[in-house]
């Protein structure tokens, strides 16, 4: 909850991060001159441009972000991403430069992630990591945000995780927000986890994989009880995946693991760090989500654009057309990504930014 997404992304980012920075510093990475032409491609260029990386104190601590744009007169839009954990900054080369001509576009890595995982005692900080204080993190971050670049209102965007705390911040501060966005929408913990995992069950049982049935119903009574851990949600993901339930029509997501190796935003040892921070910070807020819902949720009074993979049953996509039928809100939208599971902004990034700019942009005139 890329991304990201609910399971723990350390598990199959880790090897990863840890492969790709035993190669040591850039003159020796083999990675180095692809990354090099990415920041190239990538570089802003414009007279009015920006491209800033900064570490604001939020919350009482250093955390740190990635503010990008073509045209700084653009709306905000701060991107929430998933996990917890699964920092998106490494991956936003991707698909976000198209998004750049449209919004400043910020990149944040939570309390306990990536670059900010670097900047504070993970002990220091782990009994205070909540939903709600990231949802004040991200408040203060939005009114930082926009002192600094001197705007009224932002675009939200939140994937995965981030889009629960998207619905966070929609629920309390709705003033501050032009329009709220959710990609890979959460709308309940254990519903997501049941509706999910038997998703995976009968699909399993279509596919006569009777290892996977035996593995996941060895999980049971979970998601229900009194043990809520990663350690169960990513023990039926690992088959949901191979059903593409992660990527649409992949049995993997390596594509989108293995992006960060050429981000010109992410060296070495942030590459570490996101490992150890996503294995970290998910391992301490997973079970603390347990009983985190929205479905009283039913009126808003901000618009709120849903983006939903067809294919998604890493957050079931079923749960959050469900919801947003219920909801009322001063303007709402549903658009289906029918080649997409979970990663949407990369599977198919032509349909997202067509979306955000056809039916978010429109609200900050």
């Amino acid at each position: 909850m890329s991304g990201m997404m609910w399971m723990r992304l350390a598990c199959m980012l880790a090897g990863v991060m840890v492969a790709a920075a035993a190669n040591g510093q850039d003159a020796a990475n083999p990675y180095a001159p692809g990354r090099a032409i990415v920041a190239d491609i990538g570089r802003i260029v414009t007279p009015r441009g920006v491209q800033e990386d900064l570490v604001l104190t939020i919350g009482g601590i250093p955390q740190a972000i990635n503010v990008r744009g073509a045209d700084r007169d653009n709306p905000l839009l701060l991107f929430l991403h998933g996990g917890p954990g699964a920092v998106e900054m490494p991956i936003a080369w991707t698909f976000q430069r198209g998004w750049e001509d449209y919004f400043t576009v910020v990149q944040w890595d939570q309390r306990g992630t990536g670059k900010t995982y670097r900047l504070s005692n993970p002990a220091a900080i782990a009994d205070g990591m909540t939903i709600d204080r990231y949802r004040e993190d991200a408040i203060e971050l939005i009114d930082q945000l926009r002192a600094r670049y001197g705007k009224r209102k932002i675009f939200l965007v939140g994937h995965s995780w981030g889009s629960a705390l998207g619905l966070a911040v929609v629920e309390k501060r709705p003033d501050l927000l032009h329009a709220y966005i959710g990609m890979g929408q959460l709308i309940d913990f254990r519903e997501n986890e049941r509706v999910g995992m038997g998703w995976t069950l009968d699909q399993a049982k279509k596919r006569g994989d009777t290892k996977a049935v035996a593995a996941i119903e060895a999980l049971r009574p979970y998601p229900d009880g009194d043990r809520f851990t990663i350690d169960q949600a990513d023990a039926w993901r690992a088959w949901s995946i191979k059903y593409g339930a992660l990527a649409a029509y992949r049995d993997n997501a390596n594509f989108y693991t293995r992006a960060p190796r050429l981000s010109p935003e992410y060296d070495e040892a942030d590459l570490k760090a996101w490992g150890a921070g996503s294995a970290f910070t998910v391992t301490t807020l997973w079970p603390r989500l347990a009983d985190v819902s929205f479905t009283r949720l039913t009126r808003v009074r901000v618009p709120v654009i849903l983006l939903l993979g067809r294919h998604d049953y890493t957050v079931p996509a079923p749960i959050a057309d469900a919801w947003m039928k219920r909801l009322r809100a001063p303007y709402k939208k549903t658009i289906w990504l029918e080649h997409s599971a979970h990663l949407m902004m990369v599977e198919e990034p032509g349909r997202v930014l067509t979306a955000l700019v056809d039916h978010a942009l429109p609200f900050a005139r």
